[in-house]
């Protein structure tokens, strides 16, 4: 499960930095990006695209949010805040069941994550205080570098990174939840491996380090509660490679 009092030191982290923060990264060199363009083949890495095979009551996740820039940050921040959402969604369907720890680990995830879209904001707010209020992409052919280059995020995009797909019914939602969960994590995974690759801001590198060593222990978690469903699929272990650091 997520290491304790990792949402509060996140929290803390984004009030400590909103005040050394760079206020305008939307300039050329801002956020210190340019010239860092991540590991060589690493998309090429088993499950670092997602994967074919998906559980099909859940969208595929679209995890990718352009090339190492200044504005890279507020694109991750934005994807992971949509990505972040659908996962409170999917919980809310499992509050409160019967399911042995099926309810209890919903209401685990809904707390953690809410409390990191909290922390996100904030970081948003002092990084990026001229970005528009709503959540961005970059633009076909944008300016990695400025905050021109960028463009509302589409529904399609915000579907994508919430990876809702169809909505459960009562016989079926825990393994909905759990089978959906899973693939959520590993998009997760997916993008947490893409920041370490692309950011140069320490916060971000260290969020998305904490979301790989939460993120795995819960897919752990999510692979014995399936067992117990009698679910024991190839497919639930496609984004092991995606656990290293």
């Amino acid at each position: 499960m997520r290491p304790p009092r990792f949402t509060a030191t996140l929290i803390g982290l984004a009030s400590a930095l909103s005040l050394a923060a760079p206020a305008l990264a939307q300039m050329p060199g801002g956020m210190n990006h340019e010239g860092h363009q991540g590991m060589p083949g690493m998309m090429n890495r088993p499950g670092m695209s997602a994967p074919a095979g998906s559980a099909p009551a859940h969208a595929g996740h679209a995890h990718d949010v352009g090339p190492a820039g200044a504005t890279y940050d507020l694109r991750f921040i934005d994807g992971m805040v949509q990505h972040h959402t659908g996962a409170l969604r999917m919980s809310e369907f499992v509050f409160g069941i019967g399911a042995p720890g099926v309810g209890a680990l919903g209401k685990t995830i809904w707390r953690d994550q809410a409390g990191e879209i909290r922390a996100m904001g904030l970081w948003r707010k002092a990084w990026y205080p001229q970005a528009p209020v709503y959540p961005v992409a970059l633009a076909s052919g944008g300016d990695p570098d400025s905050l021109a280059g960028l463009t509302r995020m589409s529904q399609a995009q915000i579907d994508g990174m919430r990876m809702m797909g169809e909505i459960p019914t009562k016989d079926n939602r825990v393994v909905w939840f759990l089978e959906g969960m899973l693939e959520h994590h590993g998009g997760a995974l997916i993008m947490a491996h893409d920041a370490l690759a692309k950011s140069t801001n320490s916060t971000i590198r260290r969020f998305a380090h904490g979301v790989i060593v939460a993120q795995r222990a819960e897919i752990i978690e999510l692979r014995r509660m399936l067992a117990t469903e009698g679910l024991r699929k190839p497919e639930y272990n496609r984004y092991d490679a995606l656990f290293v650091l």
